[in-house]
């Protein structure tokens, strides 16, 4: 075979790939915009905030902390100021194999609170799965309410959470995921204008239209006997919030969304700690994908529109090398002279067309988010969001070769590794006594008359 017939196979690969490319992406562009009209159209979202209060079930708050003396006193002491019934109420706080002052931190917490109860892992396989796995077994709740160490749960927000299991065929609820270091760094205001799309826009307009949002394994609970039904926690998959999530869903539960369930985090500051973040879910999410994928298509309780929305959600993180490879296909059509002479040139011209299209989509999701929460100055980084989707592209598309080239040569994952903590508010700001429970836990919050705290960002950023 010629140099001519080499060039012709290299440009009709360069077409089906571009063909492709077109096609997923758009139809993914097509989604962002279509939840995001939806949403913006909503006069009221689904609710049920209404209920809260009138169903107090026994609740086990897991709280799973490795290496976590940094911030383990103010999670632990938004827990017992909460305005959740004790006599229902308990808090598993698990010290999983640290090396630092937490389980001391612990300690000291569940010596002046009853509902605090310590569990110290010394053994036994690493990760949040594993850790939820042996708090499970000793947990005593109807539902399961989880919240990595991190987080900050306002007064009332248990109440909030437990709420949509009025309903007996919710499995699992979800509420929203604020970063409060927001103003620390670029990247954690651009990853503030992330989650609040996530939230604002797809999680509530997916469970508006009744498919299937996301559980995301913190800021959430789940109904013991519906984890139980699907064989409870995994703790081999790196996602395991993901993978509860759909095999819930392919059985038959329902997952609910809180969206004023507002819990604060900390986003990742610096890219590294982010992409080591992102590497872990894009290879989790694709390994639910080739496991869960079919049980979820071939279930008899889900409807061809959240099984269609389901494979989306799952195969999200193969858009980026799918982009990439439009990318490189476009390139050698352009530079291609005999391209030029059928029709495919333009097609790759709506490639490129596609880039403002697929880009503008998520922008926009971004821009209405912001729109929501009544936030004008966030609104204002949406463009620059361009760089944050560069560099995610490149972490996701490294992530997926090193997912498929361990499939294939049995090399391990990249294993499981805690998110760097930036806030030392508990250990440093404490009473003294070594608890870490003092004033300093009430200091970088404020709370509203709604019962939710928010961050002080101007004693943050001092």
């Amino acid at each position: 075979m010629g140099k001519a017939g080499l060039l012709a196979i290299l440009i009709l690969f360069a077409k089906v790939i571009v063909g492709i490319a077109i096609v997923v992406l758009t139809l993914y562009a097509g989604r962002h915009y279509g939840f995001t009209l939806y949403r913006l159209s909503l006069r009221r979202p689904r609710d049920t905030n209404e209920l809260v209060g009138f169903l107090t079930p026994r609740i086990s708050v897991l709280v799973p902390m490795h290496n976590e003396e940094g911030v383990a006193a103010d999670v632990l002491h938004a827990l017992v100021e909460c305005d959740y019934d004790h006599d229902q109420l308990e808090v598993l706080a698990i010290n999983d194999r640290s090396t630092d002052r937490t389980g001391q931190i612990i300690d000291a917490f569940a010596a002046e609170y009853p509902i605090i109860k310590p569990i110290h892992r010394t053994s036994g396989a690493g990760g949040k799965g594993a850790a939820l796995i042996d708090a499970t077994k000793q947990a005593n709740g109807e539902i399961l309410l989880l919240f990595d160490a991190d987080y900050f749960p306002g007064r009332a927000m248990l109440k909030m959470l437990v709420s949509p299991f009025c309903d007996p065929e919710i499995g699992a609820v979800m509420g929203r995921v604020i970063p409060h270091n927001s103003g620390s760094s670029l990247l954690s205001a651009l990853l503030g204008l992330e989650r609040a799309a996530g939230y604002q826009i797809s999680q509530q307009a997916r469970f508006n239209l009744g498919l299937t949002p996301q559980f995301g394994g913190t800021v959430g609970g789940v109904r013991a006997t519906a984890l139980k039904a699907v064989g409870g926690w995994n703790s081999d998959s790196l996602t395991e919030d993901t993978d509860l999530t759909f095999r819930l869903a392919a059985s038959g539960w329902k997952i609910g969304y809180v969206n004023r369930a507002e819990c604060y985090e900390e986003a990742p500051e610096s890219w590294p700690v982010r992409k080591r973040q992102i590497v872990r879910w894009a290879m989790g999410h694709t390994e639910c994908l080739h496991r869960l994928g079919g049980e979820v298509w071939s279930s008899r309780f889900m409807s061809r529109f959240e099984k269609l929305d389901a494979i989306f959600v799952l195969g999200c993180y193969w858009t980026a090398p799918i982009l990439v490879m439009g990318w490189l296909a476009s390139l050698v059509l352009l530079f291609s002279p005999q391209a030029h002479q059928v029709p495919i040139f333009a097609v790759a011209l709506s490639l490129v067309g596609y880039q403002l299209f697929g880009s503008q989509a998520t922008f926009f999701e971004m821009g209405a988010a912001a729109l929501l929460d009544g936030k004008s100055r966030p609104a204002d980084l949406v463009p620059l969001n361009l760089v944050n989707f560069f560099a995610s592209t490149g972490a996701i598309c490294e992530a997926l070769f090193r997912y498929y080239s361990g499939r294939i040569f049995g090399s391990p994952g990249p294993g499981w590794h805690k998110t760097k903590r930036y806030r030392e508010n508990g250990i440093h700001n404490g009473n003294g006594n070594g608890n870490g429970h003092g004033n300093g836990g009430r200091q970088l919050y404020i709370q509203g008359a709604n019962g939710l705290y928010s961050c002080r960002l101007e004693e943050r950023q001092q």
